[in-house]
């Protein structure tokens, strides 16, 4: 049976790609999941943070082997060249608290199996190991795929892994230390499980804040165990209104990045839609 593991930090980002899902939460983390013929899709969500992403991960091992893994959400980016709103796909991961680098995994979708493969050029290479140089092998989309997927500036695109939200001054750090065009605070972790397994990561982004947007310190609203606390954050916002602006458009571009990544990870496991309609696939039109 294959099961393809969806990790992300938050409800929102996974809203429109688990609409119709079985869901539970168990342990603090949301799973959702849909079986299809022999496998299944699960995707789950813990906190933000690379703690939080690696009690998700552990979440969904729980019920079985995971065969691959995305690691999904909203990201900040670091450049004007990625817009607000719309879905990347990452070929790069580096960890800024520890410097090591990850690729992520060749691409073919097999329609026939619902399942992700390694690219044939890239079976025998550990694409997803610790400490590997981004850029020697480049990730490779089915020649079929014809959604947009914000091509990666310079045929890469890098994301780097910082353990807070990263401010403007904090982004311009991240942007000049690393090269990198986009920040979170889970991929590296996810990278790093797979690699530790031995299985394909794969990393779809959508940008929720532009580089120059200013926004207020969410960091004061995030709790040690990764949870954010919307309450705080509106209590605290209510008396500011200089923060409205920036936070309306965020809310915006966030619901925009949610459906443009629900459509690119459902282009990638299912291009065609052949699984979904073959199963009996609640929302076909995500």
């Amino acid at each position: 049976m294959t099961r393809v593991a969806i990790i992300a930090a938050m409800a929102g980002e996974l809203k429109p790609l688990v609409r119709g899902w079985e869901h539970e939460r168990r342990d603090g983390v949301d799973v959702w999941r849909w079986r299809f013929d022999e496998g299944e899709w699960v995707a789950t969500c813990a906190g933000a943070g690379q703690l939080a992403a690696t009690r998700a991960f552990a979440e969904v091992e729980k019920d079985g082997a995971i065969t691959s893994v995305i690691s999904a959400g909203w990201v900040g980016a670091l450049s004007e060249d990625y817009r607000p709103g719309r879905a990347y796909r990452i070929t790069g991961v580096v960890d800024s608290q520890t410097g090591e680098r990850f690729e992520t995994a060749g691409v073919v979708a097999s329609e026939s199996e619902g399942m992700i493969e390694a690219h044939p050029s890239d079976k025998n290479k550990d694409v997803a190991r610790m400490g590997h140089p981004v850029g020697d092998t480049a990730a490779t989309f089915p020649r079929s795929q014809k959604r947009d997927l914000g091509h990666p500036i310079g045929g890469e695109c890098l994301l780097v892994t910082n353990p807070k939200v990263a401010d403007a001054a904090e982004k311009k750090r991240l942007a000049a230390a690393y090269g990198a065009g986009l920040v979170d605070m889970e991929a590296a972790a996810v990278a790093r499980l797979a690699g530790m397994r031995g299985i394909p990561f794969y990393c779809f982004k959508g940008v929720s804040d532009a580089f120059s947007e200013d926004l207020p310190d969410f960091n004061r609203f995030i709790t040690p165990n990764g949870q954010f606390q919307t309450a705080r954050l509106l209590f605290f916002v209510l008396p500011r209104p200089w923060h409205w602006p920036a936070l309306i458009r965020m809310g915006e571009n966030s619901k925009q990045a949610s459906q443009s990544l629900a459509e690119c990870v459902f282009d990638f496991l299912d291009e065609r839609g052949h699984i979904r309609k073959r199963n009996g696939y609640p929302n076909i039109k995500p």
